[in-house]
């Protein structure tokens, strides 16, 4: 039995390796200008089959011109990432913020994916944000806080500004809303320079503030390497010996943590997590800053917050939604089932071209593990199920019924109190269906900027993936519908404030949340 099994575990690592290894050389094989062209009809194809609204934004006609005009630019072979330039470019032009192309990267086998897991590269400590047409520092994950307020003016020896430029072309907003683009490669500046570049062990950055330009280098590291801290004596020490008593509530603490950490959505690169309530000004006001919706549990979290709110009888309530890309309905259904006054009907059913959606994007994933590829056949019937009874045809459209979409009856805890909602240009997807609903129910007033997510609809639900056939580029897009019960005749544009504050690198630097502070003013009004 273990020589068996032994066996099995060593094939399965030989198929692996063979897999990278017969990827990595794809990818970077020039492709002919014909299998090219084959792989732009492939990616047009299905979109036209399963996308349920494609020409929302832009018409077919300019549409079919435009991935005509990328065929007629496609001249000589190419590699994959340079095909993955030109057809994100063309993709883009759906406008649809969950439609997009992935950059293909060199894989990793298992011995580098372990060396290269003993080591983190030294960037990610930054947090990047655009204000004021510029890249700047806005906080660090260590406690090194010294490039706070530094602008950033080159990577490596590229102008920062060229960057932004070229990397705002490769992604979508939803619509014609233009906030997005700089929230999001300001955010993600270094993924979208990895994504151009590939990966690398050293970047070299150029900064300048206080009117004093420097330049440092960002290395990959031993995790255990400290700037600063001198390593102690390598002898092990031999760990303490507990008492019962010690071990019974070393237990108990780390079962809390465990638990805090799925509750409130740890996330480890960060040191941070997804949900986090307090009671700001003078314990008054409950703040709930919220930065995504896709991480760990929430229905303990928001009865565990919305019970304090109770207790506290507290006279607002502010919702952090800057920079939250979004998540699962299901999330968002529950928060706001909390502030809703009346029954309410949170989202309409979704509109789709496929008769089994779910199942369609399940049976799009490649399966990259073993125990994904057994993890998928125990769902395929799951799916099969669930979508032969939430999937129905009405006018000749077929929709699909979510939860969310029958009349539902606010929270037993729910708070009647005033809400505020904070949102920013990546305030985007879920986000932005909930400050739909929270806006066009009278239930929270916004301050801030335009969201990133059109206000009308977005197409996402179950993301459909395609792996060209040649190149082997991957693209995505959403399979269903999301739309409100609340429409209106602006088209192609984010939810809009009430109250319209932009921040500025001066409030950064004084430390100021001008958003925060306008809602805190108007409470004293």
């Amino acid at each position: 039995m273990r020589k068996s099994l032994l066996l099995i575990v060593t094939v399965l690592l030989f198929v692996s390796c063979a897999s990278v290894q017969k990827y990595n050389q794809q990818i970077a094989t020039l492709h002919s200008v014909e299998s090219l062209h084959e792989d732009v009809d492939v990616a047009y194809q299905k979109l036209q089959k399963l996308h349920p609204r494609l020409y929302l934004y832009t018409p077919k006609e300019t549409l079919d011109a435009k991935f005509d005009s990328l065929k007629m630019t496609i001249v000589k072979p190419m590699n994959s990432h340079d095909f993955y330039k030109k057809i994100t470019e063309t993709v883009t032009n759906v406008r649809q913020g969950h439609a997009g192309v992935v950059a293909p990267i060199k894989k990793l086998d298992k011995k580098e994916k372990r060396l290269r897991n003993k080591k983190k590269f030294e960037l990610n400590n930054l947090n990047f944000e655009y204000l004021d047409n510029a890249i700047w520092v806005k906080s660090t994950v260590d406690k090194d806080s010294t490039l706070v307020g530094a602008k950033v003016e080159k990577v490596n020896d590229e102008f920062v500004a060229d960057l932004v430029k070229k990397y705002s072309k490769r992604f979508s907003s939803d619509g014609y809303n233009t906030t997005f683009y700089n929230r999001r490669v300001g955010l993600f500046l270094p993924r979208y320079y990895a994504n151009d570049k590939g990966r690398l062990d050293s970047l070299e950055m150029t900064f300048k503030k206080n009117d004093s330009v420097f330049k440092k280098m960002f290395r990959r590291i031993p995790h255990d390497s400290i700037p600063g801290k001198v390593k102690k004596d390598s002898v092990k020490k031999s760990p303490k010996k507990l008492t019962k008593a010690e071990r019974k509530l070393a237990k108990l603490k780390f079962k809390k943590k465990v638990k805090d950490n799925y509750k409130y959505g740890y996330v480890k690169l960060k040191k941070q997590y997804k949900r986090n309530f307090e009671f700001i000004a003078d314990s008054t006001v409950a703040y709930m800053k919220i930065r995504g919706f896709s991480t760990g549990g929430f229905e303990e979290f928001y009865k565990e917050a919305f019970t304090k709110i109770g207790s506290a009888k507290s006279k607002a309530l502010v919702i952090d939604l800057r920079d939250n890309p979004g998540g699962r309905l299901k999330e968002i259904n529950e928060l706001y089932s909390y502030l809703a006054d009346k029954e309410f009907k949170f989202i309409e059913e979704g509109e789709t071209n496929v008769r089994f959606p779910t199942l369609k994007a399940l049976q799009s994933r490649r399966s990259t593990s073993f125990g994904m590829a057994i993890g998928k056949g125990i769902a395929t019937p799951i799916f099969f199920f669930r979508d032969l009874f939430r999937v129905r045809k009405k006018n000749g459209k077929k929709y699909y019924k979510f939860k969310s979409t029958k009349l539902q009856k606010p929270k037993a805890l729910k708070y009647s109190g005033p809400v505020y909602v904070l949102i920013n240009g990546h305030s985007f997807s879920a986000s932005s269906v909930l400050s739909v609903n929270l806006q066009a129910s009278k239930r929270a007033t916004l301050v801030g900027e335009e969201t990133g997510g059109a206000y009308n609809s977005t197409v996402a639900g179950f993301t459909y993936d395609v792996t060209l056939p040649n190149s082997k580029v991957e693209m995505y897009f959403g399979l269903l519908v999301l739309e409100t019960p609340y429409k209106r005749n602006l088209k192609g544009y984010g939810v809009q404030p009430d109250v319209e504050v932009i921040p500025t690198q001066n409030d950064r630097v004084n430390n100021k949340d001008p958003e925060l502070e306008w809602v805190l003013n108007d409470l004293k009004k």
